[in-house]
């Protein structure tokens, strides 16, 4: 059996084919930047991106044939509205990066309504507000598993997955019911809202892509590289390296004590539902990961390309006392400084560009290890084992740094980006691809294992970070 993944990036959509011995192939990607008309805004248009993934499914079906289901995954929390009977977008969608309703998140903390600016509640009221101020028209909302869902069927379902909807800011903390008093502040009517369903089951089918296979598996980016990793064991944990980072740890049945984030800088989450019942985890976030390799590449110039940076860190054997502290967008888990800002510490005259390098990539890796802490301390976990994916994944710099930081072995994933996995089980679960979790956890195979070697210096780290945070202490007195 097989499964198609259409898999909704921040930056590209892509789909896929997973069979049933966990091996993707036949992907196509298409390229899907969004759109910044200002400083702080990020948007992108909805039905482009829905072209794309769906041209992405024909041609992935096309090379491969007929499959069993779909399942889908996606950036979560970026936000579409569109009108129910024409099914067109009334506004730009608004990026889950997109940062114009700080003001009204400050506001709305006041009157102890905790919510980010990253979170779907107040893109959701602004788009309201600007198309529908009365609050008259017929409209849907939904992220893009929503979008897509609709799309791909027609316009006969309007659902998304509890993965998805709990990062909204729109459910109750315990994920069974909309919050009544949130709807109520922002103005939100709820028939605007979709249903939400499991992340594994049978949802309806896609009618627009030949064969019309069920639509049968649902999860947010993040949760779906968990399960692709086959983390789906209470204290199981991965790291995925993309522009950012994100630690997700498998928790189970029972929910994290922290209401929104634990002291330790960390957040619950739903990993998923299945036949109603919720497995929780917790999340620690990295704001700049990929995003320092870039720097590198496209405006210091000092190295040609990503795939560069790994051997020339590795043609000088230490950073000879080179420390970067990669805050570039400001700092996440565990300390959530956003005044806080990229460091360089002990530049030399003999300082090259390898040193450079290969102190950015141990500064991500090191806040990996933070990140780790992190999860331990609000979770009471050990984390035994780092598994790992994303584009970083694949520089051994990083991944020997990340074992010698965090003093415990590392996996590297088989796939690069491991979401489309996550997604491709959670169909063939509801259609009998694999008859269970056990089944899920036996696929893994990683690529590689990394040991820990000799131990950093995490007390030095930890003197280069606070050094860093603060820069700007107008925006570190933020807190969302």
């Amino acid at each position: 059996m097989s499964i198609l993944v259409i898999d909704v990036g921040t930056s590209s959509v892509r789909a896929a084919v997973v069979d049933g011995s966990a091996r993707v192939h036949n992907e196509f990607v298409q390229p899907t930047p969004p759109e910044s008309p200002h400083n702080g805004l990020v948007e992108f248009d909805a039905l482009a991106y829905a072209e794309a993934a769906i041209d992405c499914a024909r041609a992935s079906l096309a090379a491969h044939g007929p499959v069993d289901a779909v399942g889908i995954a996606n950036q979560r929390a970026s936000t579409v509205v569109w009108d129910r009977d024409t099914g067109e977008p009334v506004a730009p969608a608004q990026g889950w990066q997109d940062l114009r309703t700080v003001g009204r998140c400050l506001e709305l903390a006041g009157e102890g309504i905790r919510l980010a600016p990253n979170q779907s509640a107040t893109k959701l009221a602004d788009i309201l507000d600007t198309v529908d101020p009365d609050r008259c028209r017929d409209l849907c909302f939904g992220t893009l598993d929503s979008w897509l869902v609709w799309r791909l069927t027609g316009g006969e379902h309007h659902v998304s997955d509890l993965s998805n909807a709990a990062v909204w800011g729109l459910m109750r903390g315990d994920g069974t019911h909309y919050d009544a008093h949130v709807l109520e502040r922002l103005d939100i009517p709820a028939a605007a809202l979709p249903r939400i369903v499991d992340s594994t089951g049978v949802v309806g089918s896609a009618t627009v892509l030949d064969g019309a296979p069920p639509i049968s598996g649902m999860t947010g980016d993040q949760q779906g590289s968990l399960i692709g990793q086959a983390c789906v064991r209470p204290g199981m944990a991965k790291i995925t390296f993309g522009t950012g980072g994100m630690l997700d740890v498998c928790l189970g049945p029972q929910r994290p004590d922290a209401a929104v984030r634990g002291r330790a800088g960390t957040f619950p989450i739903v990993c998923w539902r299945q036949d109603g019942r919720i497995t929780w985890g917790s999340e620690a976030i990295m704001l700049s990961a990929g995003t320092s390799v870039e720097w590198l590449v496209d405006e210091l110039g000092i190295v040609d390309s990503a795939e560069a940076t790994g051997p020339l860190a590795e043609s000088v054997e230490s950073t000879d006392g080179v420390v970067f502290v990669p805050a570039l967008l400001g700092l996440g888990t565990p300390h959530w400084d956003y005044g806080a800002r990229g460091a360089l510490f002990g530049v030399t005259r003999g300082t090259t560009a390898a040193h450079v390098t290969r102190a950015v990539l141990e500064g991500v890796a090191a806040l990996g290890a933070d990140l780790v802490e992190a999860v331990e301390t609000d979770t009471g976990l050990t984390l035994e084992t780092l598994r790992i994916d994303g584009g970083m994944a694949a520089n051994p710099v990083v991944v020997q740094h990340l074992a010698d930081a965090a003093q415990r072995p590392v996996e590297v994933a088989p796939v690069r980006e491991a979401t489309t996995l996550g997604a491709g089980f959670l169909a063939g679960m509801a259609v009998g691809t694999w008859s269970g979790w056990d089944e899920v956890a036996d696929t893994w195979q990683p690529a590689q294992r990394i040991e820990p070697g000799a131990p950093t210096d995490r007390d030095r780290w930890a003197e280069a970070v606070e050094r860093a945070r603060g820069w700007y202490p107008e925006l570190s007195s933020l807190d969302f």
